[in-house]
């Protein structure tokens, strides 16, 4: 490879890493705000959760379709207006003083425009520019992108708030968001580039179509609406998982630091495993992972050093399925209706995450535990783990339609 297309390979990768670690890691810090909100506006922690609760599941709506619009308008102008709407969404927030409003900033505006500026657009958007044996280690790198930028944000964040008051923190949150817009023009382009010469590239019905009956993608799909369960309840609950085991409020902090930071680690090691071993059984083995992780930690002592072992395992396992995911979906339809097929995926995600965090509170309102969230957690992973050993990876093959082997 020569020097010239190297360094415009990671130019590609820091676009589209930068772009996640930005939106990805402001979305992640409103946690600090909701104290302050509720203090501002009065309106009761269980409406301010409402907004947040909502912007979970409109990022996931909001992706097969920014996805559909990437693949015909090309990803650039998805990726600018969805930067965009994460500034506006984030800097009018402080001005917002009813429940509505609320849902309006955060749940629509900077949720749909994280959604638009979200791993489905980002992805594909790779998946079309990086050259077929570096793009899992490449989906990796953008994934990583995510966790740093919540890893990095959120201290940056808890600062500005000490500093400017939290209104002021927040607005300049939001413009922060606006220096991934550049990264629109490195990562332009559609779904057409993607198709050689001759070939046809299917509309976005008949790709849907196609993979709604796709027996491997539907189980893909299953799957990480376990991974959205598991991921949503340990980043809701974890916190309160340790304030039950009688330890104090620092080890919580450390074990949400230790998750972050042990994601890069999995997403990155993720993504190089996937140039040496089959994509549905790194799937199985970190699924696996996680039910051996939580079974392990329910009949373990309840020490700070334990939780945090525990965390760090989540950490290499949290969203380390996403560049063998994305992988698959790739390699099953190719790389021309990705962002639309990946984005449908990742709203299972989402609808799995809805769960798993409503459901964590609730049977600890229930029971005064987290025990039993965690025997439905063991269980759909042992599921997950069993249900990707059944894909078969391979590609769909049609006469004249772009696949992953021609791409």
């Amino acid at each position: 490879m020569t020097e010239s297309r190297r360094i415009a390979l990671w130019l590609v990768l820091l676009a589209a890493a930068g772009t996640f670690a930005l939106t990805m890691g402001t979305r992640q810090t409103m946690g600090l705000f909701l104290s302050p909100l509720n203090t501002a506006t009065g309106l009761g922690l269980a409406s301010i959760s409402l907004a947040f609760a909502f912007g979970q599941l409109w990022w996931g709506l909001t992706q097969p379709f920014a996805g559909a619009m990437a693949d015909k308008v090309g990803a650039g102008r998805v990726l600018f207006v969805g930067a965009l709407l994460v500034a506006v969404g984030t800097f009018i927030t402080p001005y917002m003083t009813s429940t509505w409003g609320l849902i309006l900033a955060i749940g629509v505006l900077s949720a749909g425009g994280a959604g638009m500026a979200g791993p489905a657009v980002l992805m594909a958007a790779t998946t079309r520019l990086i050259p077929l044996e570096r793009r899992g280690l490449a989906a990796g790198i953008v994934n990583a992108g995510g966790s740093f930028g919540q890893f990095a944000l959120a201290p940056i964040a808890a600062t500005l708030i000490v500093g400017l008051g939290w209104a002021n923190a927040m607005q300049l949150m939001g413009l922060l968001v606006l220096l991934c817009l550049p990264a629109a023009f490195l990562l332009r382009g559609n779904s057409l580039q993607a198709a050689p010469a001759g070939q046809k590239v299917l509309s976005t019905r008949e790709a849907l179509r196609d993979a709604f009956r796709h027996r491997s993608y539907l189980l893909l799909g299953a799957g990480f609406f376990v991974c959205g369960f598991h991921v949503a309840f340990l980043a809701t609950h974890l916190p309160g998982v340790i304030a039950s085991c009688g330890l104090p409020t620092a080890w919580a902090g450390w074990s949400l630091a230790l998750l972050g930071l042990f994601n890069i680690v999995g997403s990155v090691a993720a993504g190089w495993a996937m140039g040496r071993w089959r994509m549905k059984s790194l799937l199985s083995l970190v699924y696996a992972t996680r039910a051996l992780a939580v079974l392990v930690f329910l009949f373990a002592p309840k020490t700070g050093p334990v939780v945090l072992a525990f965390s760090a395992v989540m950490g290499l396992t949290f969203l380390s399925t996403v560049p063998p995911t994305a992988g698959l979906v790739a390699k099953f339809f190719g790389p021309a209706n990705m962002a639309t097929l990946f984005g449908v995926v990742m709203f299972s995600h989402q609808v799995g995450g809805f769960l798993g965090a409503w459901l964590g509170g609730k049977v600890f309102e229930a029971t005064g535990s987290y025990d039993w969230i965690w025997y439905v957690d063991i269980v759909l992973a042992v599921g997950a783990a069993l249900v990707h050993l059944a894909i078969r990876e391979k590609p769909l093959r049609r006469p004249g339609i772009v696949t992953s082997t021609t791409a």
